[in-house]
């Protein structure tokens, strides 16, 4: 966390609005990615990503500051989806709709400048697949799934946020990737 993050916590916590307004801006993408990696939809995440903002709003007092922000943050969120992925129950699917809206679907969003329209293809599919897997993990692999590898965080920082030992996340991870692997083979797309 570098110094002017600090500093914009600190004025946060101590009540300044435009702090908190700077610490929106700071997270609002990350937090909405997570989301929509966890859910798949536009709108959920777009929700998640509002009521990630209002908890910590109101808790913002509680933070210590002696972790990891982001972790913190991460960790609201996450366990924000995870409620709603145990509410919703229903399978569903992320092929719906992409990132950019409604009505636009992956071959819509690949770049064109070298790939064929086969490969386009190919990519799109392979894109479509692995999210369709993704989104079908059980829920305790897939959020460590999503934290590890769509958001880069290391093994430790997934723990934390979690508030879970670094091995059980280790396990989870594997398993998340031997269950992706098989839905994936089973797919005949490795």
């Amino acid at each position: 966390m570098d110094s002017t993050e600090i500093k914009i916590i600190k004025l946060a916590k101590k009540g300044n609005h435009q702090a908190f307004s700077d610490l929106v801006d700071l997270y609002k993408n990350k937090i909405y990615h997570l989301g929509y990696r966890m859910l798949g939809n536009k709108q959920e995440a777009e929700d998640i990503t509002q009521e990630t903002f209002l908890r910590v709003y109101k808790s913002i007092h509680k933070y210590d500051a002696k972790y990891k922000f982001s972790t913190w943050i991460f960790r609201i969120g996450t366990n924000l989806c995870i409620d709603r992925l145990r509410k919703r129950k229903n399978a569903f699917s992320l092929d719906a709709e992409t990132i950019e809206g409604e009505g636009i679907d992956g071959y819509d969003i690949l770049p064109s400048e070298d790939d064929s329209p086969d490969q386009q293809l190919i990519i799109s599919e392979t894109q479509r697949h692995v999210r369709e897997a993704i989104d079908k993990l059980p829920e305790k692999y897939k959020s460590v799934v999503v934290l590890r590898y769509l958001h880069d965080l290391s093994l430790q920082e997934v723990g934390d946020i979690l508030n879970m030992p670094v091995t059980t996340v280790k396990t989870r991870v594997h398993r998340g990737r031997e269950y992706l692997r098989k839905k994936l083979e089973h797919g005949n797309l490795m």
